[in-house]
């Protein structure tokens, strides 16, 4: 499978394999006596020379070539393809022989980029969905708040006025109306609070901080854990779908704390510093385990690393020695700063 080569102190071949052949498609008899500039990229021929000069100078026995690097080799009809290889020497009979020992990786390097390509193209459609599905949220809360919210105060006035218009006389009636009224406030609440979930009106209206600060206040008042919060970005304005995303990961965040930490406590942190916003939050509940994180089931967790690279930048989870789970986002923020005020 191995192209193998040797050479002379002069760089001239003076062993090629069969393998070499096929990888090369070049005779063993028109190789031979040949420098092995032959087989490489012109680019790349000097700092290869430097590179097998320097090496036989050292007397070491053996080395990788290129590194971390890719390396080309060039076939004799001019086609260039990626190789890996190695070098070692030997003296016989006070000679210095260099021999090269590599491997056409194409279909390798083909793999990895087509792998590549499906990554970047999932990581575009996962964002393209998250964008229509705020979208759908955005449409479905304004409609609930904008004409169910409407009919139903309409439907708690003609309750009212209902309840006016019967008879004092009349207490089991009174009592079902006053009943309805109940049923109606209630649902006009419940749908309030339905529309805000599905798309908070202050991160529209306030801004990323302020969106945060109540939806921290409204999981302490739910729950009983009691929140913290360090903030230095409130006099930034930031554009969707930063925004947007920052403040789903801490929903998130805040609902597996919720299920799964039985904490006491949470603190979150959203600091700019420099180019970069970094978000954390740690609780001090049981923590999270790594065969947890490592399971690929915690679709909670790959939502917010998913969340964190489409914005650029990254998610690390984990739980420290003193215990408890630490959530730590950054992400680059120049290019969602905005102009003026969120719309």
């Amino acid at each position: 499978m191995d192209a193998i080569i040797t050479l002379d102190e002069r760089q001239q071949v003076i062993v090629f394999n069969a393998a070499a052949e096929r990888i090369f498609r070049c005779r063993a008899a028109e190789a031979l006596g040949n420098p092995l500039d032959r087989f490489i990229p012109e680019r790349f021929r000097a700092a290869h020379r430097d590179h097998v000069r320097r090496f036989a100078a050292t007397g070491a026995t053996v080395r990788r070539m290129g590194s971390d690097a890719v390396l080309y080799g060039l076939r004799a009809d001019g086609e260039e393809f990626p190789i890996e290889a190695s070098i070692s020497q030997v003296t016989v009979n006070g000679k210095q022989l260099l021999t090269v020992v590599l491997r056409d990786i194409s279909t390798r390097v083909k793999a990895a980029e087509e792998i590549a390509r499906s990554h970047r193209q999932l990581r575009d459609l996962y964002q393209q969905m998250h964008e229509v599905r705020e979208a759908e949220r955005v449409r479905i809360a304004r409609e609930l708040h904008d004409e169910l919210a409407q009919w139903l105060t309409a439907l708690k006035m003609d309750t009212s006025w209902l309840a006016g218009q019967l008879p004092r006389e009349d207490d089991r009636m009174r009592e079902k109306v006053e009943r309805m009224k109940g049923i109606v406030d209630s649902t006009i609440v419940s749908v309030r609070r339905i529309a805000a979930d599905l798309r908070p009106a202050m991160l529209d209206d306030l801004g990323l901080v302020p969106a945060i600060e109540h939806l921290l206040h409204e999981f302490s008042q739910r729950t009983g854990i009691v929140v913290g919060m360090d903030a230095n970005a409130g006099e930034v304005e930031f554009r969707d779908p930063l925004t947007t995303s920052v403040y789903r990961m801490i929903q998130e965040v805040l609902t597996n704390v919720a299920r799964h930490a039985r904490a006491t406590e949470v603190r979150v942190a959203i600091l700019v510093e420099g180019d970069d916003l970094t978000v954390s939050a740690r609780d001090n509940g049981i923590g999270i385990g790594a065969a947890q994180l490592n399971s690929g089931k915690s679709f909670g967790i790959l939502g917010i690393k998913e969340r964190a690279r489409t914005l650029g930048g990254g998610a690390d989870i984990y739980s420290p020695g003193e215990g408890g789970t630490v959530v730590e986002i950054t992400v680059p923020v120049k290019q969602y700063r905005g102009t003026g005020k969120q719309s």
